[in-house]
C-alpha cells in the first residue's frame, strides 16, 4: 500500500472552552476511510476486498465526476466551438457500471448511501454519518452490513 506521510495540527478542548491544547498527528493521505477501519481492525479482511472491489468498478465505470477538460474525445464536425458527444463508453466502462450497479442493487436503498460516501466518494465515516442525519457511531455498524452484503454479491469468501 502507499503511504504518503504529512503531520497535522490538532486541536483538542478537553480542559473546556478556554484552553485548547494542541498536538500534531502523522496522517497516511493515501490511506482510504476503508484502509483506516481496516488497519485498526474494525473492518475484516473480506469487507475490506468487497469495498475495494466496489471502489475499483467506481473507477473503472468512470462513473465520478470530471474535473477537467476530456482531452481523448473526436473531434466533432460542427466546428470549435460546438459542443458534441464525448464519444462511446468502452466494453470495460460497461462492465464495471453494470457490477457497480448490481453491488448497490444487492446492498439496498437503505444501506448503499454509506457506502457510496465512504468507499467510493472517500468520506470519513463520521463525515458521511453527519451528511446523512445520522446518529453518531451509528455509520459503521451500517456500513459493514453494506460490506457483507457487497461482499455476497461478489461472491467473496
Amino acid at each position: 500500500m502507499k503511504q504518503i506521510f504529512a503531520e497535522r495540527c490538532f486541536v483538542s478542548d478537553e480542559d473546556g472552552p478556554n484552553r485548547k491544547h494542541a498536538r500534531t498527528l502523522t496522517v497516511n493521505l493515501a490511506e482510504s476511510p476503508l484502509g483506516w477501519l481496516r488497519a485498526r481492525g474494525l473492518v475484516g479482511d473480506r469487507q475490506f476486498q468487497a469495498g475495494e472491489m466496489l471502489r475499483e468498478d467506481y473507477e473503472r465505470a468512470a462513473l465520478s465526476q470530471r474535473t477537467t477538460m476530456l482531452w481523448n474525445a473526436p473531434p466533432n464536425d460542427k466546428g470549435a466551438r460546438s459542443s458534441g458527444s464525448h464519444g462511446a463508453a468502452t466494453l470495460g466502462q460497461i462492465d464495471a457500471k453494470q457490477r457497480f450497479d448490481g453491488a448497490i442493487a444487492a446492498v439496498g436503498s437503505g444501506l448503499s448511501d454509506i457506502v457510496w460516501r465512504v468507499v467510493c466518494a472517500g468520506d470519513a465515516v463520521p463525515s458521511a454519518e453527519k451528511a446523512l442525519g445520522w446518529p453518531s457511531r451509528s455509520g459503521r455498524l451500517v456500513l459493514l452490513l453494506a460490506l457483507d452484503r457487497i461482499a455476497d454479491y461478489y461472491r467473496i469468501n
